[in-house]
């Protein structure tokens, strides 16, 4: 136990800000769709075949200045999401009227936090500095029940430690540490899932990362340029003809040498908010090649798919974005007053007995 408790105590002292910041980061993206203020983006989700197609056609008019890919407005953010192959990215109201414009990610707010949650604003490095956070935090999970499990009778409930010292504070950390397990553990193996894909095997049992990465390889490249004037409006209806239900979530230029322009869409039952259903179609004829519908892939992909919405909040709508949102605060809390406690207070030192 002697071992557990100093492992517990080196390892949150030395990383608790960083499973602070992402966190706290988190946090507030699970809101995100509610503070951000761009004009139309409280619009009524419109997804007509017509209405779609002259969105694209407007804005993938001008080969200078068209998005690499449209992610197509929802139900609670009425604008199209635009990316850039600069880097940038934008959004535009669904007739096509694009109503902001970035170069770059700190001139929006949502951008840098995304990136801050994802990769620490450092790349792959930083994204690869999460994932071992989230191995830690998980183990954080595992020895802190490990530790309170003796001391349980002792559970106390209280938002805030009684007093900023240090035994206090401890008490606290360990009595909510315990209460948001279940949802912290949850959190944390989600993302650390979807960052490090061979986690999965531990999660969905051996053979789930190769069973997900060829669930999701792409068709072989066609080789074939995008034509001066794509049919956007045949695609979009060949799509529906296809999945009548569904949503056209993301429409997406050719790539490299892939040669193909593909269609997302959401089935009903499909919990990702943007879907796995794809469609492939020649970016010269625009003639459909290649269907991916995602209620028809193995078991364990559409487990993964389920990754990133139960992580992000995006199912159970806002009893579950809140409980969500705890969990994030309360990351924030354990890690910056771990390292608050661990390196800039003291230990009580124990008073000894005089000889008699």
């Amino acid at each position: 136990m002697r071992l557990v408790d100093l492992l517990h105590r080196w390892t949150g002292g030395l990383i608790g800000l960083l499973l602070a910041v992402l966190g706290l980061s988190g946090a507030v993206l699970a809101h995100k769709d509610a503070w951000i203020g761009v004009p139309g983006v409280r619009d009524a989700q419109a997804q007509d075949t017509a209405a779609l197609a002259a969105a694209a056609e407007r804005l993938l008019a001008d080969p200078e200045t068209r998005p690499r890919s449209i992610v197509f407005a929802t139900r609670d953010f009425g604008l199209d999401t635009l990316s850039y192959s600069d880097g940038g990215g934008g959004y535009a109201r669904q007739d096509g009227t694009v109503v902001a414009r970035w170069a770059d990610k700190w001139e929006r707010p949502e951008a840098w936090l995304f990136d801050l949650h994802h990769h620490l604003l450092s790349g792959d490095t930083g994204e690869i500095a999460a994932g071992v956070a989230g191995l830690a935090g998980l183990g954080f999970v595992v020895t802190g029940l490990i530790l309170w499990w003796p001391l349980r009778r002792s559970f106390e409930f209280r938002a805030w430690p009684k007093r900023m010292a240090r035994f206090p504070i401890l008490r606290h950390h360990r009595d909510w540490g315990a209460l948001l397990s279940p949802i912290l553990a949850v959190s944390l193996i989600t993302g650390t899932i979807m960052i490090f894909r061979p986690v999965a095997d531990l999660v969905l049992g051996p053979g789930a990362a190769a069973e997900v990465t060829a669930a999701f390889k792409p068709p072989p490249p066609h080789k074939a340029a995008l034509a001066d004037a794509p049919d956007w409006a045949g695609m979009i209806a060949t799509a529906r003809e296809l999945y009548p239900d569904a949503e056209v979530r993301i429409l997406s230029l050719p790539r490299g040498d892939a040669g193909y322009v593909s269609l997302r869409m959401r089935q009903p039952r499909e919990w990702l908010p943007n879907g796995r259903t794809t469609l492939w179609f020649a970016a010269d004829t625009g003639e459909l090649a290649h269907v991916r519908d995602a209620l028809k892939l193995a078991p364990r992909a559409q487990a993964y798919n389920a990754l990133y919405p139960v992580h992000a909040a995006k199912v159970g709508g806002l009893p579950y974005r809140l409980v969500i949102t705890l969990c994030g605060l309360a990351l924030g809390a354990f890690g910056t007053l771990t390292v608050w406690t661990f390196w800039f207070t003291r230990r009580t030192p124990k008073r000894r007995l005089a000889p008699a």
